[in-house]
């Protein structure tokens, strides 16, 4: 099976830019159903036996090309038995995340979950991909748009294409949205996760309301999301431009741990999160043509605005500490 491939970004077009070169593909098989425990696993030696047959069932589907891709180069079932697996330790042991309101997020059907962006490298949408797929009843998936330097990464672009990622246009939004997925969107991109620790837990700009549009077209409803403790990863204490302009990226983060210790330096500071699923924006019942009305997607826009910070702010007051 063809690897997805990534369309160059043109700036004066945003057109959809998907993975179309996935060949045909078999039909997707049930996956093995666990025995006896969680979306985390089991304990004992029966669980070391599901363990081990899930892996052998997973290497079989594999070797055989017994998988599905869709034309976004989403492959579900890598998703699920590597990715979720190596991301849940971090999500319940290391980040110890507590999730509220996940009854929030829809049982069925599109909903834009639109969420608060920091740390310096973007462990909180990713942590947001587990809260979703292993703490809502009906085991929801979430697909990300993200950023263009993303896909413009080497290794970094196949694993986001397969873990349902996909740039952040307004096409490809909108049409995961009409088949009835879930999409994340991180509304302050880079000015986000790029700011300095001094500025933590203060939203930055949501750009022009493009997300609303998007929800507006599809008569989806907009979930306000809100993550304590992405903040404190990476304290931001400087950003060295000049390096940043000679490799091509947005900032070079000076932490207290990077560059000072090396690889080292990239491990991320053990706090304690919390993820916040607020009560849906519903865009039904509004009129087709709202999604041109430039004043109402402003006045939609400040309420998610709003109401991430508002939340933010308590779920602030309320924690004990940092890391506890």
């Amino acid at each position: 099976m063809a690897d997805a491939k990534v369309i160059p970004f043109d700036e004066g077009e945003r057109r959809s830019r998907r993975a179309t070169d996935v060949g045909p593909v078999p039909e997707p098989v049930e996956q093995a159903e666990e025995a006896g425990g969680t979306a985390g696993g089991t304990a004992g030696g029966a669980g070391w036996d599901a363990a081990l047959a899930r892996g052998l069932a997973f290497v079989r589907r594999r070797l055989s090309g017994d998988y599905e891709v869709d034309d976004f180069g989403y492959d579900e079932d890598l998703t699920d038995e590597v990715l979720m697996t190596l991301l849940r330790p971090v999500f319940e042991r290391y980040f110890r995340v507590e999730v509220r309101g996940i009854e929030n997020v829809p049982d069925e059907g599109g909903a834009l979950i639109v969420a608060n962006h920091s740390g310096t490298l973007p462990w909180d949408g990713l942590m947001t991909q587990v809260a979703v797929r292993d703490r809502h009843p009906a085991g929801r998936r979430l697909r990300l748009l993200a950023a263009d330097l993303v896909f413009q990464l080497p290794v970094v672009n196949e694993l986001a294409r397969k873990a349902g990622h996909t740039l952040a246009c307004a096409e490809d939004a909108q049409e995961l949205l009409e088949r009835g997925e879930l999409v994340g969107v991180m509304p302050e991109g880079f000015k986000g996760i790029g700011k300095p620790f001094a500025e933590r837990y203060k939203l930055q700009r949501f750009g022009r309301g493009g997300f609303v549009s998007t929800a507006l077209r599809a008569r989806a409803p907009i979930v306000p999301c809100s993550i304590v403790g992405a903040e404190e990863i990476y304290p931001m204490v400087g950003n060295a431009r000049t390096i940043a302009r000679l490799l091509g990226l947005p900032y070079f983060p000076v932490t207290p741990t990077f560059p000072w210790l090396g690889p080292l330096g990239a491990i991320p500071l053990p706090t304690k999160w919390t993820i916040q699923f607020g009560e849906p924006i519903e865009t039904g019942d509004l009129p087709p043509e709202a999604a041109e009305d430039p004043m109402l997607m402003f006045q939609l826009t400040d309420q998610v605005r709003e109401t991430i910070q508002h939340t933010l702010y308590k779920l602030l007051v309320a924690r004990r500490s940092v890391f506890f």
